[in-house]
């Protein structure tokens, strides 16, 4: 059934008002906010099309850049595992998914549990900073720094996607082949730009692939890493703006952090971790009047389970993170990998 949520982005789009809107995996709290309706006091932004409040209007936040270490050393000191995701509970979700992927009703599934963190800063001041191309701070709910764009639609309806799958850490030796020829990596961003592909074919036409398993080297104080992805783009055509809220319904939940096929994946996802997403991998959106940018909220910090405004508070943080799962997937390696994502990119 089509949430309000949905008309309200046609009705804003249509009328070339700009918004922001906050969309959660289980479509059961989306939220749309024209900008001008927004609190400085609730809620903060930034994306490639614009950010708010305006940078003339924000209190200063300084870190010593004077060099790498001292960012190192800060990026160190906002952030510590407090406690790892259980051992035992890791295993058993593993287990749902490896015995998913056996069966043959998935082909790549991204399981994601919640690592218990400490910080002595407020999640404000991590928001601020931050180094993402997808910031975002909701108060008393969550934080999120993602450097993966979900779908940007150019003013003339041209849609483009840009699906992330495959890390390494930049300074391994001979990080970029051992990346780009690990099987397992290979498997699962082949089977992530299909699925992409075929979600913009039921919106677009001549969908194309542009670019094929391309590098990126993502900053980090604690560490580079390589990121490889992939641009996807097909063509919406005019009116697109007043059925804005109607194409991202198509598109949900993003692609790369659910699996192939969808619907299937989704419920072992459910099965495996065994709590709601809420808005942890849902879609942030940015609407400026004329065109469309989106990340997928990734690298996510929050106090509420979820993020979610019905749940109860938590004692602590709690930072997000997760990865694919494929039959080549061996589960010392994920659950490690897991951990090693709680990090926090400072500027």
């Amino acid at each position: 059934m089509k949430h309000a949520a949905i008309e309200t982005m046609n009705r804003l789009g249509g009328a070339g008002t700009p918004f922001i809107c906050l969309l959660d995996v289980e479509n059961s709290h989306p939220r749309v906010l024209p900008i001008d309706s927004l609190n400085t006091a609730e809620i903060s932004f930034a994306t490639p099309l614009g950010e708010f409040p305006a940078a003339q209007h924000r209190t200063p936040i300084h870190i010593d850049p004077c060099s790498a270490s001292s960012a190192a050393a800060a990026d160190a000191a906002l952030l510590t595992v407090h406690r790892p995701v259980c051992r035992q509970r890791y295993q058993s979700g593993f287990q749902v998914i490896r015995h998913g992927l056996l069966r043959g009703d998935s082909f790549l599934a991204n399981l994601t549990y919640p690592v218990e963190i400490a910080t002595p800063v407020s999640l404000y001041h991590i928001h601020r900073v931050a180094h993402a191309r997808y910031r975002l701070w909701w108060r008393d709910h969550f934080t999120v720094f993602s450097p993966e764009t979900f779908v940007t639609i150019t003013p003339d309806g041209e849609i483009a996607t840009f699906p992330m799958k495959g890390t390494i850490a930049a300074d391994l030796p001979d990080a970029a082949r051992q990346l780009m020829e690990n099987p397992k990596e290979a498997a699962e961003h082949l089977t992530v730009v299909d699925l992409l592909r075929n979600d913009l074919g039921r919106i677009g036409r001549r969908v194309r692939v542009e670019r094929y398993r391309y590098l990126d080297r993502i900053h980090s104080p604690a560490g580079d890493i390589l990121q490889a992805s992939s641009e996807i783009r097909a063509e919406l055509g005019s009116g697109w703006r007043a059925r804005i809220g109607d194409l991202l319904q198509e598109l949900l939940p993003a692609g790369s952090i659910t699996g192939a096929p969808k619907c299937r994946t989704m419920e072992l996802i459910a099965e495996a971790e065994g709590e709601p997403r809420g808005y942890y991998t849902g879609v942030f959106g940015h609407f400026d009047g004329q065109q469309f940018c989106s990340g997928v909220m990734i690298r996510f910090i929050e106090q509420r389970p979820g993020g979610l405004p019905d749940a109860s508070m938590l004692p602590g943080l709690r930072f997000r993170a997760g990865g694919g799962i494929t039959i080549y997937s061996q589960e010392d390696e994920e659950y490690a990998e897991l951990h090693t994502k709680v990090r926090i990119p400072v500027r």
